[in-house]
This record gives structure tokens, sequence and C-alpha cells, in this order.
């Protein structure tokens, strides 16, 4: 059977396709960048926070064990036509409550150092319990997974609230409210759920909410920049 395995194109054009490809990627690296400049970070810190974002996406640290309850493992659950692989669990007793590196330490850092440095704290608070009350309202429990939110929600909603707190600091506004709007929201708000949901490991910041984070973050940012300037 192996004749039906082919490449569609001649090589030429398949190398020109290849190079399209990472042409694309190097645009979406450079729109991240742009949108961590504008929040005062030099262009070689923004690529590591890019970079430490994605790479800790995959570390989850462990805080507490939950009660046992019914764990979902080796199962495929769609959220909002997107696929998630519940983690495989042999013997588990309980659910792991975590928090992730990429999704929710990073985030954290970064968004209380755009409070001290720009003096937010007031309008910081203002714009993430307003990205919470909402997301909270939006956050849907999912069994072996944990929480998820709509992805392009959060970003726009932190980008129009930080419009309109300041125009002068919409950007580092947006990230804050964005970030720690998503993780209190969805997340925190929701620990209580956690236990029915049968999840192997919760992680706050990991499984469906790290997307709405890592985008929330870098489109609101975009979106305030762009609109600001």
């Amino acid at each position: 059977m192996a004749h039906i395995h082919y490449f569609p194109v001649s090589v030429g054009h398949a190398g020109l396709y290849a190079a399209l490809l990472v042409a694309l990627l190097l645009l979406q690296i450079g729109l991240l960048r742009r949108a961590y400049s504008a929040l005062g970070l030099n262009p070689v810190v923004a690529t590591l926070v890019l970079l430490a974002s994605l790479l800790g996406s995959s570390i989850n640290l462990p805080l507490l064990r939950l009660p046992e309850e019914r764990v979902v493992s080796q199962e495929v659950v769609e959220v909002l036509g997107v696929p998630f692989l519940a983690p495989v669990v042999v013997d588990w007793h309980g659910t792991i409550l975590a928090i992730n590196v990429g999704g929710a330490v990073i985030p954290i850092l970064l968004s209380f150092y755009l409070l001290l440095r720009y003096d937010l704290w007031g309008s910081g608070a203002l714009a993430a319990a307003i990205v919470a009350f909402v997301v909270h309202w939006l956050a849907t429990p999912v069994p072996g997974v944990g929480i998820s939110v709509p992805t392009l929600a959060p970003p726009l909603l932190a980008a129009g609230v930080a419009l309109l707190l300041s125009r002068r600091f919409a950007a580092p506004l947006a990230y804050i409210g964005g970030s720690l709007g998503v993780l209190i929201g969805a997340d925190l708000l929701n620990l209580g759920s956690l236990r029915s949901l049968g999840a192997p490991v919760a992680s706050i910041g990991g499984a469906g909410t790290f997307d709405g984070i890592f985008l929330t973050g870098v489109i609101a940012v975009l979106l305030a920049s762009l609109v600001s300037n």
C-alpha cells in the first residue's frame, strides 16, 4: 500500500510551500513581539517571555490533591470543536490541582510587574474584575479537561475595558485585565466544581484555558496598542 503515499507537488513546489509556512511563522512571531513591546519590554525579553510561555505550557506544578469522585482518562473531549485529550491515568486516587507555568505563573508575574512599573493597582484591579465577571459567566466545565472559555471573547473584552479606563496605559491594562481576569473568572472561581469534572489533573491556566490566556494577552495588547497609537 506504500504507493498511495506521495507528494502531490514537485520537490521545488514543496520547498516553496515550506518557505511560505516559515514566513507565516516568522510573521506571527513578529506580531507577538510587537505585542510585548507595547508593554515596555525590549525584543529580546519579549521573545524570551513568548518562548517561556509556550514551553512552560507543558509544565504543571502540583498544589494539592482533591478527593476522588470519577476520574476520566484516555478520552478525547471536544470543546467548541477543539479536541482535548484527557490525561492517561492508571490507578489514580483523586484529582491533582496544579498551576501551569506558561498559562498562569508567567502571566501572573508579568501582570504584577506591569502593575508595579506603571502603578496601575486601581485600574488594573477594576479591569481584571470586569473581565473575570464576564469570563466566569462564559466559562464551561468540561468533564475530563477542566474549565473552558471561548478564545476570542476575553481579548476583545479586555482591550475594550482597557481603552475605556486609560488610552495611555491601554496595552498594560489589557494584558493585566485579560490574563488575571481569565485566571480568576475561569479557574479560581470554579475551583469548587473541579471535583465533579473527573479530571486526573486540574491545571490552573492549563488545558481549557491556556490558549485563551495566551491569546488574550497577545490579542488584547495588539488591539489596545493599535487603537491607542
